[in-house]
């Protein structure tokens, strides 16, 4: 979809309002902001494609501003936010029409790809097309990335970073990605940090060499490696990232279905990879992009 998807978030908390307008717009989306029922009527003249609207607000709840909202556009998506557990509350608002519902705190993953949905049922034939990559990954704006000249510490800190929640609230939720693209100056993929890359790198050598002697073999024992660990880190950390990069991901072409992406998750036993579009790197699919298509699939 070329045109960017305009979305009008309504919530009466204003620091929700403004963290979740800055992640939608880092996201590509065109974000429109509602502090009550009776606003959000007032900002349908935007003509946005998919509303999110909370349920609990003073004034005009978001059971009577959606039955407003259907009087004059029955057609417009709307994504309801409701309290963890509030399944009576969240049935209400499917009867009265809304597309889905999300239970607080929600991850952010998850919120957009609802909005997606949205329109993509909107705009769609009645004819079901299943999606391709492209329409699951995270793009790669999103994603962590690292030039080559980056050390290990680095890695660390960007990791650390992409776990770190962009809200100031509990209400949504942006998880890490769980590793680093490493780009050269061409701007292509010729690495990738993972946790467990960072494990490796701390291990003693001698783990990796031939077996050692008896004696070597006591000097060697776990009851010798208190404090290696922050020893070796602090030692490592230093070191360029190429030194503890594992090879770049495996690619998929954008417009590659989606059980092609499964197939080669599974054959190369990865858990993520780069998506082209133009010979260009566009996002990264992960296992968990393909696991929230399966749910969505289940409850659509």
């Amino acid at each position: 979809m070329d045109k960017k998807i305009k979305v009008l978030m309504v919530d009466d908390e204003a620091q929700f309002r403004t963290t979740t307008n800055r992640i939608l717009t880092r996201r590509g989306f065109d974000t429109i902001m509602a502090e009550s029922g009776e606003q959000a009527l007032e900002q349908l003249a935007e003509n946005p494609d998919v509303i999110i609207l909370d349920i609990k607000m003073p004034g005009m709840d978001g059971h009577q501003t959606l039955a407003e909202i259907r009087k004059t556009h029955p057609d417009l998506p709307v994504i309801m936010l409701t309290g963890h557990g509030d399944l009576k509350s969240a049935r209400q608002a499917r009867g009265q029409g809304a597309f889905d519902y999300l239970s607080k705190p929600c991850d952010i993953d998850v919120l957009t790809g609802k909005i997606k949905d949205a329109v993509y049922k909107k705009t769609a034939s009645h004819t079901e097309v299943e999606k391709s990559v492209a329409g699951v990954m995270v793009p790669i704006s999103e994603y962590t990335t690292l030039p080559e000249d980056a050390k290990i510490k680095d890695a660390i800190f960007a990791l650390k970073q992409s776990f770190y929640s962009k809200m100031a609230t509990s209400m949504i939720m942006e998880t890490g990605h769980r590793s680093v693209l490493v780009m050269n100056n061409q701007n292509k993929c010729s690495g990738l940090v993972e946790i467990i890359d960072l494990m490796d790198m701390i291990m003693p050598a001698y783990l990796s060499a031939p077996k050692p002697s008896l004696a070597d073999t006591i000097q060697y024992s776990p009851m010798f490696w208190k404090g290696m660990f922050t020893t070796e880190i602090k030692k490592k950390s230093a070191l360029p990232i190429t030194e503890v990069m594992s090879a770049a991901p495996y690619a998929i072409d954008g417009n590659a279905s989606l059980m092609e992406a499964c197939y080669m998750m599974l054959q190369h036993k990865v858990r993520r990879l780069v998506v082209m579009e133009g010979g260009k790197i566009a996002g990264v699919i992960r296992e968990q992009d393909l696991f929230f298509e399966m749910e969505k699939i289940l409850t659509d």
